[in-house]
């Protein structure tokens, strides 16, 4: 039987969540002062991008961006044959900064808490704020994100895909049903 893919959300749904979450960034923040945004690979370091700029369009000032993988932070590394390493890019002093940390889906919180980690490492920020643009609940940890495009409650057996373009534009969320 072939697995069943629905259309959640198209580009221009992911636009407005996006815009929503910009706004909201910046209202509960008063602005961009002393802020910065990190996007988790792969995914959340697109939509940073994405966010970074509608930001940008709304303040007139560009918010510093970082990436961040969080692979050798994973409670499952050992476990998993499919990980590769990346490269965490992040060209700003973390210390003090309220970080805005980003990601495309959140699900158990085990990525999330890896990029804290990981983050925490590398300095000690005023305050991480989590952004998804997919929340499907069943966490495994207490993680609770700040901004959230969509809230879609699903199946264990269900999957999310973020389908992104060449040049890493967000293009639309699938459900997939196996």
């Amino acid at each position: 039987m072939a697995a069943e893919k629905i259309e959640i959300l198209d580009c221009e749904g992911i636009d407005r969540a996006l815009t929503r979450i910009a706004h909201e960034i910046l209202e509960k923040n008063k602005g961009v002062e002393n802020l910065a945004l990190i996007g988790i690979r792969t995914g959340g370091d697109y939509l940073a991008s994405q966010l970074q700029q509608k930001i940008s369009e709304i303040e007139g000032l560009v918010v510093p961006l970082g990436l961040i993988d969080v692979t050798m932070y994973r409670d499952d590394f050992g476990s998993r044959n499919d990980l590769s390493v990346g490269q965490t890019d992040i060209r700003f002093p973390l210390s003090d900064r309220r970080v805005v940390l980003i990601d495309d889906v959140l699900f158990t919180g085990r990525t999330i808490r890896a990029a804290m980690d990981a983050l925490i490492d590398l300095g000690r920020p005023q305050n991480i704020q989590l952004a998804i643009l997919i929340d499907r609940g069943h966490r495994e940890l207490p993680i609770r994100p700040d901004y959230i495009g969509r809230n879609l409650p699903t199946a264990r057996n269900e999957q999310i895909e973020v389908e992104f373009d060449a040049q890493h534009t967000a293009q639309a969320v699938y459900l997939i049903r196996s």
